[in-house]
């Protein structure tokens, strides 16, 4: 494969591609299972049935399992992190960290980020400074999680480079692969 045909694919934002006022719509909303709530509520030793007793929550003002805040918490941070974090360099906090609304199992989550500052960094001349304001709602549109979220992301040039490994054919690939042409188009 020549790489004039290689198309990068998103790569995520560098500190330069912030500017205080842009709205991130994340591209992919996520259903949660019983089976998410269940395990990260007992991953995490949280003993409160509420999340995990079916019976028990059916016996609440909810009347069923309450998604683990947590889940939430970390479900919106992740859904973000395609258009946010992914060239961070270092978590400095989550704050105002709000759920106006609760989360049932079964419910479909999405997710938009706000940046609401960007600065340079003092200490570290490789990255720059970035808060940004995560909300997380249902597929009704209702407001289920609020947060604010304090990074520092690398400068376009600096940090870690991404994967440049080329996949490699060979014989025994192509035919585990079911790949009768060579893998260049011409004949053998």
């Amino acid at each position: 494969m020549s790489d004039d045909r290689v198309v990068p694919g998103w790569d995520g934002r560098y500190f330069e591609d912030f500017a205080v006022g842009d709205v991130y719509r994340h591209p992919l909303g996520r259903t949660v299972l019983s089976t998410d709530n269940s395990w990260l509520t007992l991953l995490t030793q949280n003993t409160n049935p509420v999340h995990f007793d079916a019976h028990y929550a059916g016996q609440t003002a909810w009347g069923r399992p309450l998604v683990d805040s947590t889940f939430t918490l970390a479900l919106v941070t992740g859904q973000s992190v395609s258009d946010i974090s992914q060239h961070v360099m270092a978590n400095l906090g989550w704050d105002r960290v709000r759920l106006p609304n609760p989360v049932f199992e079964g419910d479909t989550i999405y997710s938009q980020t706000e940046v609401l500052s960007v600065r340079e960094s003092a200490s570290h001349p490789d990255v720059g400074i970035v808060v940004v304001r995560t909300i997380g709602y249902n597929a009704e549109g209702v407001i289920v999680i609020t947060f604010e979220r304090t990074i520092m992301v690398y400068r376009r040039g600096h940090g870690p480079a991404t994967a440049g490994v080329e996949p490699v054919w060979d014989e025994r690939s192509r035919r585990a692969a079911g790949i009768d042409e060579p893998p260049d188009g011409r004949d053998g």
